[in-house]
């Protein structure tokens, strides 16, 4: 049996994947997450064979979901499941530790079979990407250095603060003190060289690697 879990902020998504995935053969559907955070959480506790993960979530996008859980102890694949298929997000994931990536307006059987090859360890790339030039060159050079530099926390911190959370509500978010996460955002800006927070969100969203913030925050008030 190939138990999957589920990770989309849209709950008719995700039921629609899971009426799609328990009619196959040896497919079970053990759990469901709406956002980043809680799918580290449930991942780590429910430990499916399979993930099918969203790029574009609250909390933490789904490229830092495939970080954390790729550097733990638990084993499970991931497939990305997303409408954003280009070369800097598929590169990002793969990167990651992600073993398959599906676009959200590929074929139904298209995910079926990535369910199935994942869970055998295999790679599995959907019809418009199996063939990019850009995938030949995945072992190269990384212009997102600037990122890994960052602490699994830091990031957590950034991405939603991009998201437009003040620092009460980051703090809630990920259970930590207001002034740990004045210091965290204090530990970004020395590394890059910044001296504010706004110059601080608009370097992450020039630089395209936090993939839901459409707004910001500036000293605790939304942009």
């Amino acid at each position: 049996m190939i138990t999957i879990m589920l990770v989309d902020d849209h709950p008719v998504i995700r039921r629609g994947l899971r009426a799609l995935l328990e009619v196959e053969s040896g497919f079970q559907v053990i759990g469901e997450a709406g956002d980043g955070l809680e799918a580290v959480s449930l991942a780590k506790s429910m430990h499916p064979n399979v993930l099918v993960l969203d790029l574009m979530m609250k909390g933490i996008n789904g490229i830092e979901v495939t970080r954390q859980l790729c550097r733990g102890s638990v084993s499970i694949g991931i497939i990305i499941f997303s409408v954003l298929g280009s070369e800097h997000y598929v590169l990002e994931a793969l990167r990651a530790g992600a073993q398959g990536y599906v676009l959200k307006d590929a074929p139904s059987e298209e995910l079926i079979q990535a369910v199935r090859q994942v869970a055998d360890g295999r790679r599995y790339l959907c019809a418009p990407l199996k063939d990019q030039p850009f995938l030949q060159q995945q072992n190269g050079g990384d212009s997102k250095d600037w990122y890994r530099r960052l602490t699994t926390r830091e990031r957590e911190v950034l991405q939603l603060s991009v998201q437009g959370n003040t620092c009460a509500e980051v703090a809630n978010q990920l259970s930590i003190s207001r002034r740990t996460v004045e210091a965290h955002r204090a530990n970004m800006m020395r590394k890059l060289g910044l001296s504010s927070l706004a110059g601080l969100y608009h370097y992450a969203l020039q630089h395209g690697t936090l993939l839901n913030g459409s707004e910001y925050s500036v000293n605790g008030e939304k942009r």
